[in-house]
């Protein structure tokens, strides 16, 4: 891998083709930690709201069709009252005690009033849509703590120290720059460091996000100085939490547990999950100063009697009338009602979205970034070439490939032996012997009477004087700068073809992408910890704007910080854990369904299921839409609202006239939400 030094600036690579908010941090985040336990369980919150549901109904149904006693049906409203009011009640004492006031407090006002006026039901009704939303709210609550659990439990949590000639397990938190650590073959690496001792591949993508296992080798000096860690080549650097090959390496320890890089993810992941959104922002002040307003209102207009020549009761009657039309039921229910929608109609095609704020934020955006790897690629490395040279067929070429790569357990070698036999179907394979690997550079293999080499241009270069003629290397070199691992193959004295592996673009990415565009997105970019040359053939292909190679996971994070700065919203679409943090920083995090790590499956907003990227399109445009469609709830909600408080004050509303209008309204909004269950890809 290329790596790139971090910058305040990184700058994209821009293709000929092509002509916020700060962080979202937990887009369910709250003052306090809904995790309400009970009879229940952590389920008991919503079973009190369905409970609340289930006596409001059966009250409500008995009194309609008279079937039963008044009192029988006050009984049960009041039990309504007392489930879908326990937990409502319990939050807004906690609010009060912190000397606030949200809405929570301002429907437990109204739904008092409703019952000492009688309209119990009305009352019931109001509890429990409300606390069934913040029922389905809470579900996400605990988001935060499982993705930084899942993110600790990458990097193992001992490392084998070697101490007087021997070595002794300790914990990582014991692990001081300096030390000497063994990692075993095909074992998780315990901490950052150099390489002393043992030459191995090592999978980053962990971290790093890069398709292929890198090549380590031990530095030259092993007295290297920890301090010189950052001025060194790639190759002798490993990082915690990344998995080590098939052989064993010593590393000096150049940070602590504290300070490594997997540390550094969990902070970053940590810090943006604390922050809110700018929806939860705007709700926060609007209550802070909305639910005061109401309440001094009603207050006053209790004690209006000792101003009018009315009784204490016409003055009561009016400020709960007040209160009732001041209670945003519509307002409660209008974003919920078609945030749940949305979410069902995604969910029926294969699309997890965690709530309201991404719904909404995904339907503004006109910028997305991808990850490379595993997102607008498959992930891993197919053989894409077979370049028969000196009279071979390409059979007869690839016979003599496959002999040789199966003796290794290179993941390259896998891909190619793999690709190889897929080719060759039933045809039968010679047995090569006496492998021998050149670490970097390639391997050499006995095939019969004949010596087999395969490797890239490096490694004929160090062996002999035949080297590959000029026509060869210029094939070489085009099929590199088309993002492919090339090797060249010879036998003996004569080079007898090129082979070539690449992770691939998924089947479906171009097509995706072109429907994005179509959809108004109009800029795509491409974060990779992968090269330059590798990383533009594949965002050509495909067909992203903007490239970003040989990106570190908190370089990722400064180019979304970037974006942020030049687009205000932007989401970031990924799959691997060195996503998490620039998922996070995003105004949307968007995981990759099956192919996606658990951390980023919790960090992310939205997952699209079953790994299709075609699905993004589709969650777009659905988003959109019910962003209009919340749009149009909030304007009629408040407008009910705005026109209700000033005829009940002034006497030309009452009670009735102000439940009516609330209830009306409460079925326009959710008859208008209830619209994305039938939402179709396509539709304006």
């Amino acid at each position: 891998m290329d790596t790139a030094t971090p910058t305040s600036k990184i700058a994209p690579v821009r293709l000929p083709e092509a002509a916020n908010h700060n962080a979202h941090g937990d887009h369910t985040g709250m003052e306090t930690q809904h995790t309400h336990g009970g009879l229940f369980g952590k389920h008991s919150e919503l079973i009190f709201s369905l409970l609340c549901g289930a006596l409001l109904g059966t009250g409500f149904g008995l009194s309609y069709l008279d079937l039963a006693p008044s009192s029988v049906s006050l009984g049960l409203y009041i039990g309504a009252y007392f489930f879908g009011g326990f937990y409502t009640v319990k939050e807004a004492v906690q609010t009060i005690a912190k000397g606030k006031f949200e809405i929570d407090f301002l429907m437990l006002v109204a739904a008092g009033g409703a019952g000492i006026l009688g309209s119990w039901a009305e009352g019931a009704l109001l509890l429990f849509l409300f606390s069934l939303g913040h029922a389905l709210e809470h579900f996400a609550m605990e988001r935060a703590k499982k993705s930084i659990a899942a993110l600790s439990e990458l990097a193992p949590r001992t490392a084998f120290r070697k101490e007087n000639g021997s070595t002794r397990e300790v914990p990582i938190t014991d692990l001081s720059p300096g030390d000497v650590i063994v990692v075993k073959p095909n074992t998780k690496i315990s901490a950052d460091g150099i390489v002393v001792k043992g030459n191995s591949s090592v999978n980053q993508a962990p971290i790093t996000g890069e398709s292929m296992p890198v090549d380590k080798k031990a530095i030259a000096d092993p007295e290297i100085a920890v301090d010189m860690a950052a001025s060194i080549d790639a190759a002798y650097k490993v990082f915690a939490g990344t998995i080590n090959g098939n052989e064993l390496l010593e590393v000096k320890v150049t940070k602590a547990a504290s300070d490594s890089t997997l540390s550094r993810l969990i902070r970053l992941v940590n810090e943006t999950q604390s922050q809110k959104s700018p929806t939860q922002l705007f709700t926060d002040r609007f209550e802070k100063y909305f639910v005061p307003a109401v309440i001094l209102i009603v207050t006053l207009l209790c004690f209006a009697f000792l101003v009018l020549d009315e009784p204490f009761s016409k003055s009561f009657y009016r400020a709960m009338s007040v209160l009732v039309a001041a209670s945003p039921c519509a307002l409660a229910i209008s974003t919920p009602s078609a945030v749940l929608s949305g979410v069902a109609r995604a969910a029926r095609a294969g699309v997890l979205i965690k709530g309201g704020g991404p719904l909404e934020d995904l339907g503004a955006l006109e910028v997305l970034a991808f990850d490379k790897t595993g997102t607008l690629t498959e992930g891993r490395p197919k053989l894409t070439k077979i370049i028969p040279l000196a009279g071979m067929t390409e059979n007869d070429l690839l016979k003599i490939v496959v002999a040789v790569e199966s003796l290794s357990d290179h993941p390259l070698a896998k891909a190619i032996s793999k690709g190889g036999r897929e080719r060759l179907k039933n045809e039968s394979i010679p047995s090569a012997h006496d492998l021998e690997a050149v670490l970097g550079k390639g391997i050499k293999a006995s095939l019969g009477a004949d010596d087999v080499y395969m490797g890239n241009i490096a490694l004929f270069q160090s062996l002999d004087h035949e080297q590959p003629n000029e026509a060869i290397a210029t094939q070489v070199t085009a099929s590199e700068k088309e993002g492919n691992t090339t090797m060249l193959v010879r036998r003996n004295q004569e080079y007898i073809g090129i082979i070539a592996v690449m992770d691939t673009p998924r089947a479906e990415a171009k097509q995706a992408l072109a429907e994005l565009k179509a959809a108004g997105i109009r800029r795509m970019a491409m974060l990779t910890g992968d090269n330059e040359e590798v990383a533009k053939a594949v965002a050509a292909e495909v067909g992203v704007t903007d490239v970003y190679a040989s990106l570190l996971p908190e370089q990722k994070v400064t180019v979304i910080q970037q974006l942020t700065k030049d687009e205000s919203k932007i989401a970031m679409v990924g799959d691997g854990v060195n996503d998490a943090p620039a998922m996070a920083k995003s105004t949307v995090g968007i995981a990759m369904g099956a192919a996606g790590s658990d951390v980023a499956l919790e960090t992310a907003d939205i997952a699209l299921m079953g790994d299709k990227l075609s699905l993004l399109p589709f969650a777009i445009g659905l988003s959109r839409k019910a962003r209009k469609i919340i749009r149009q709830n909030l304007v009629i909600s408040l407008s009910v609202v705005a026109i209700l408080i000033p005829l009940t004050i002034l006497g030309i509303a009452s009670i009735g006239p102000a439940v009516i209008a609330h209830e009306g309204s409460t079925l326009v909004v959710v008859f208008n939400a209830l619209r994305l269950l039938a939402y179709k890809w396509g539709q304006k």
